[in-house]
């Protein structure tokens, strides 16, 4: 049985080069399966800045997940707003000790970009060039299995696409061919065929769009 993601567990997290060809491909479905992107659940910015690229979750209850990729490699933050660690659940409304006192000076322009709102983080990890793996701040953790939301946010990116069919059909109504899903997470280049097995009908050049500004491989 494979072991839950999470900041307790980050032995399955993939490393930043594989999280952001997964993070792609979760904004490129998305876009594939919902035209507006206010109601799209996941999405990528392969042009966040000249140098950095970032991938993000929002879940429209007030959850959210932010990646900042970038020569440093990748530094990433979540928000519960339920969990126990949420800062909203404490009068000083501050972060859990520890979330992000440790994080490396190498990161700051992921620690101190305005629209990850860090002052509503539950949990924070990042992943240097030479890092053996993921890496997290000194937590003394509260009880509970998931006290900090990262088991259900980072579950997400463990590559199956299994995953994001359950996730689909769920939030969406859409019943998605598993093996199409595969071929996006695969990153086969965007064609008016993997739109139709997808069961799309979106206009070719605003998916094409959509595809240029998540950096998700078109084809011709």
């Amino acid at each position: 049985m494979t072991s839950v993601i999470s900041t307790r567990n980050l032995a399955g997290m993939p490393g930043p080069p594989e999280l952001m060809r997964i993070m792609q491909s979760l904004a490129m479905l998305d876009a594939i399966v919902e035209e507006e992107w206010a109601y799209r659940y996941f999405s990528f910015n392969a042009k966040w800045s000249y140098a950095s690229q970032m991938g993000s979750m929002r879940n429209g209850s007030g959850d959210d997940l932010f990646a900042h990729f970038d020569a440093a490699g990748c530094f990433l933050r979540g928000f519960d707003h339920e969990s126990f660690m949420s800062p909203w659940r404490r009068e000083e409304r501050i972060v859990w000790p520890g979330v992000l006192d440790a994080v490396p000076g190498e990161f700051a322009d992921g620690r101190n970009e305005p629209a990850f709102h860090m002052e509503d983080t539950t949990f924070c990890i990042w992943h240097g060039p030479e890092s053996e793996g993921w890496q997290r701040g000194p937590i003394a953790f509260p009880d509970g299995s998931d006290p900090d939301g990262s088991a259900w946010m980072l579950s997400f990116y463990d590559g199956n696409p299994e995953t994001y069919r359950a996730f689909a059909e769920e939030y969406f109504e859409v019943d998605l061919a598993t093996d199409a899903i595969a071929r996006v997470f695969a990153h086969e280049p965007l064609s008016p065929a993997l739109l139709s097995a997808l069961g799309s009908a979106r206009d070719w050049a605003e998916i094409t769009a959509d595809a240029q500004e998540i950096g998700y491989p078109i084809r011709g």
